[in-house]
């Protein structure tokens, strides 16, 4: 992949939170999100590749919809996932942890899911290979407590803030580790567990699938690990994913998610968050911040920009 494409795809994620920041604190998810999509598509339509979106929008109305074409036509063939406001409920109400997030590989990268429900177990470098979703919370705990030489009391375990993870939240309680609750955005969750100092140790519970795999293209990138079941609400939800030639009780790996070495993810801070904070403004202009992680090389990038409106307007 022409490593040209790494500022490429930080002006698609940049575009995406600038859009969306407008609307913080508005009380409008939907305006966000739509906002945040269309600039990252505008922006999409530029770039020299042939693109296809694999992990996008359900609605095929949308400019970033699964299967639409992605990119200018001019350039190599690769896929795209995206999400161009991961945390819609909370830039609506001007809280924490929203980003825009989107990942580039060559044909064939990105695990193609439905928009389903998956419980997932994430964890960085130095507790890769040791979690395994299928034993009991207690035990996966104690196994990153041991790889990172913490007391089981100084794990930090971050859990989407929902009713559907109680049972989680529950478990974790009784090892004596501490949570940290997020309301939306656990595709930055997945990621802070993988980040040089970052609070957080362990990323568990139930949250979307198809973020999931956007997570699991940032740990690939970061040495990180993760594994991932569907958690289906009816069986009308599992005979799709029978349909589809999948095995519906599979566990998924990092390397079943995102295939390949050739992988780029970049991310923007929409409002401050666990791992960028978000979009600052000033009088005539603003400033982003943004991570972009590469596979193939494993560069990390922080990058700070600042946009002048009155020489490139954004709205």
């Amino acid at each position: 992949m022409d490593r040209n494409l790494t500022l490429e795809a930080v002006r698609l994620t940049e575009a995406s939170a600038l859009y969306a920041s407008r609307f913080m604190g508005k009380g409008d998810e939907d305006n966000s999100y739509i906002s945040a999509a269309e600039a990252m598509a505008k922006v999409l339509s530029s770039i020299d590749i042939d693109g296809r979106i694999v992990i996008g929008d359900d609605c095929n109305q949308s400019p970033l919809a699964d299967g639409s074409s992605a990119g200018n036509g001019i350039g190599p063939d690769l896929d795209l996932a995206v999400k161009p406001l991961d945390g819609k409920k909370t830039c609506a109400i001007g809280g924490y942890n929203a980003i825009s997030v989107m990942a580039l590989g060559h044909r064939n990268s990105f695990f193609n899911t439905p928009t389903l429900y998956m419980e997932k177990i994430a964890v960085g470098k130095d507790a890769k290979g040791l979690v395994d979703i299928t034993q009991p919370v207690d035990v996966n705990i104690k196994r990153v407590a041991r790889a990172k030489g913490k007391y089981i009391e100084d794990i930090t375990v971050c859990v989407l803030d929902r009713e559907r993870n109680s049972g989680h939240v529950q478990q974790i309680r009784k090892t004596g580790a501490k949570i940290k609750f997020i309301r939306d955005g656990d595709i930055s969750g997945a990621i802070s567990t993988a980040i040089e100092d970052s609070s957080i140790d362990i990323l568990m519970g139930i949250g979307g699938a198809k973020e999931g795999v956007l997570g699991a293209a940032a740990l690939k990138c970061l040495d990180g690990d993760m594994q991932a079941r569907y958690c289906f609400q009816n069986n009308e939800e599992r005979a799709m994913i029978r349909d589809l030639g999948v095995d519906p009780d599979m566990i998924y790996t990092v390397s079943d998610m995102v295939r390949g070495d050739d992988i780029m993810v970049s991310a923007t801070g929409v409002t401050d968050g666990l791992i960028l904070p978000g979009v600052r403004y000033f009088s005539g202009g603003a400033r982003t911040n943004s991570m972009v992680i590469r596979h193939k090389t494993h560069t990390f990038r922080m990058i700070q920009a600042v946009h002048h409106f009155d020489y490139k307007p954004i709205f």
